[in-house]
């Protein structure tokens, strides 16, 4: 009953902390202290990825892992160069959310070179637990790894699937961070999405920066009357949604005065019966589908072979990228022949390892935009 309550506590801790407007240092520091509660672990390695391909764009450290980056591109070889069956991009293509390495959830207890062979000698660490932070649109944030010792109990399976249920809420928390960087960076706020907190007595105690200028795209009147037009309607759904009466959290997505299209999101911050719970209203702009990054334009593709390398990296097989883009199996396959000799690599593995040691590695922990690609293209 203890750890099941201690689960239940942390979950919406995170849940709070992700809408909270955090900087994504505070957000993942936080976050992991909370989770430390849940499941216990001696270091974590969060990485922030590019959505668009899933490849890692920076890394945030906690425990003995803080601070030590010399074994970092030993490890992407590992990583993006060999045939491993908890990577990322497998677990990914997989569609798993987390995976035990000792737990086996995924492969044979003994199956991972990258803890026998690198996280074991290099850090004393036996057993690996991770995660994907995958939002509602599948697309992939950041990938969490929680290390204990050797001489540790390894972590279960039910710690694998707790970890994993906390992914759409850790993906929340990136993304927001991300844009919460981008304000502290002299970017206007309208660039990211704003939070208002409104008490049980239907006030607005707490907004984000850029908050008045949001609102007034979508309200006549001052904050303190907000409640009774179209947030005033998405607290009321979270409300009902904290008691259980509706099985998920509000979303709406509406047109402002100025025509941007914008996704409202609320959520209660706290149990109770349901007229006196706090409630956090995100409001951030509808993207359209993310441009791809031209992270290969160094290759001399052609359009039709980038399309075919971005499907690539997200980790579509050929069946699923012919059936994408409308091609047969055949062309496929002559496209990423030319793929390869262009790029100098012999296949898909060789290709997304050139991708991001060229690409992504130069600009590792390099300020991020929205879309999660590198602020600066001009890198």
């Amino acid at each position: 009953m203890g750890r099941a309550l201690a689960a239940e506590r942390v979950r919406r801790d995170v849940e709070v902390l992700a809408r909270a407007g955090l900087d994504l240092p505070t957000f993942v520091e936080e976050a992991m202290t909370s989770l430390r509660r849940a499941v216990p672990f001696d270091s974590v390695c969060m990485g922030t990825m590019d959505p668009s391909t899933g490849l890692l764009t920076g890394t945030l450290k906690c425990g003995s892992l803080r601070g030590v980056d010399e074994h970092d591109h030993e490890w992407g070889l590992i990583e993006y160069g060999s045939e491993e069956p908890t990577s990322f991009a497998r677990l990914g293509e997989q569609g798993v959310l987390a995976a035990g390495v000792r737990a086996g959830t995924v492969a044979p207890p003994d199956g991972s070179p990258r803890v026998a062979d690198f996280m074991l000698p290099h850090f004393g660490f036996g057993d690996e637990l991770r995660a994907l932070c995958r939002d509602d649109h599948g697309r992939r944030w950041a990938g969490i790894a929680l290390f204990r010792l050797s001489d540790e109990t390894p972590f279960d399976a039910d710690e694998v699937d707790y970890l994993g249920s906390l992914s759409g809420s850790l993906a929340l928390g990136v993304r927001g961070g991300l844009l919460a960087s981008l304000a502290a960076i002299g970017t206007s706020p309208l660039a990211g999405p704003i939070v208002l907190i409104v008490d049980g007595s239907n006030r607005v105690t707490r907004t984000s920066v850029g908050a008045d200028e949001r609102l007034s795209e979508l309200t006549s009147g001052p904050l303190s009357g907000i409640a009774g037009g179209l947030i005033g309607s998405l607290v009321g759904a979270a409300r009902r949604y904290a008691q259980g009466l509706t099985p998920h959290a509000p979303r709406s997505r509406v047109r402002a005065a100025n025509g941007m299209w914008l996704v409202l999101h609320a959520a209660p911050l706290s149990g109770g019966d349901g007229g006196g719970t706090d409630v956090a209203v995100t409001i951030e702009e509808a993207r359209p589908p993310e441009i791809v990054p031209l992270v290969v334009a160094a290759f001399g593709l052609t359009p039709r072979e980038r399309d075919i390398t971005q499907l690539v990296l997200q980790g579509l097989d050929t069946r699923d990228i012919a059936g994408q883009l409308h091609l047969s199996a055949y062309t496929v396959q002559d496209h990423l022949k030319s793929v390869f000799d262009k790029a100098g690599v012999r296949s898909r593995r060789e290709l997304i390892a050139r991708v991001y040691f060229d690409q992504y590695v130069p600009r590792m922990n390099a300020a991020l935009d929205p879309s999660g690609w590198f602020l600066d293209r001009a890198g």
